[in-house]
């Protein structure tokens, strides 16, 4: 699966934000294009979806800017990329209007990427933008996040850290 570059912005924009959150000024997405080398009103646009689903506080004019609304540890990744990614269909098959697949009925592939895609998810559930901004303590890495819940898709390998 690969995120759309939709997604990838608001990550960069939240996580920007994550990172300035203790700054007396607030941040600007001038700021944000000038450091990721990203379209402003590209951005904009991502800005006041964020500030729509509750994520940013946005304020206009002179001294304005954008601010996170929520806590950072409040926001997991696996909310964002939900909201912001709209097809997460990896074959055919999950669409029952475009399945043309004369093996669905025997396959078992669907079975195995849908659990794949939901354990995907599950492990971006476990990180939140505090995660990845965190300066002074390591970020937890994929490893760290709990697991346990999951379980193995019969005949497949499923390693357990």
């Amino acid at each position: 699966m690969r995120l759309t570059q939709w997604t990838d912005y608001t990550l960069r924009v939240l996580m920007y934000c994550a990172a300035c959150q203790g700054r007396a000024q607030p941040v600007t997405i001038t700021e944000i294009a000038e450091q990721h080398g990203i379209s402003r009103s590209h951005l904009t646009k991502i800005v006041q979806e964020l500030g729509a689903r509750g994520w940013l506080e946005t304020t206009r004019g002179r001294g304005g800017g954008i601010r996170l609304l929520k806590p950072a540890q409040d926001i997991a990744l696996g909310e964002v990329v939900r909201a912001t990614e709209t097809d997460f269909a990896m074959v055919e098959c999950f669409d029952p209007v475009q399945n043309q697949c004369r093996m669905s009925q025997h396959c078992r592939l669907k079975a195995v990427l849908s659990q794949a895609t939901q354990r995907y998810l599950a492990v971006l559930d476990g990180v939140t933008l505090a995660d990845l901004v965190a300066s002074a303590a390591p970020a937890r890495s994929a490893s760290a996040v709990n697991t346990r819940h999951l379980q193995p898709i019969p005949g497949l390998p499923f390693r357990e850290d």
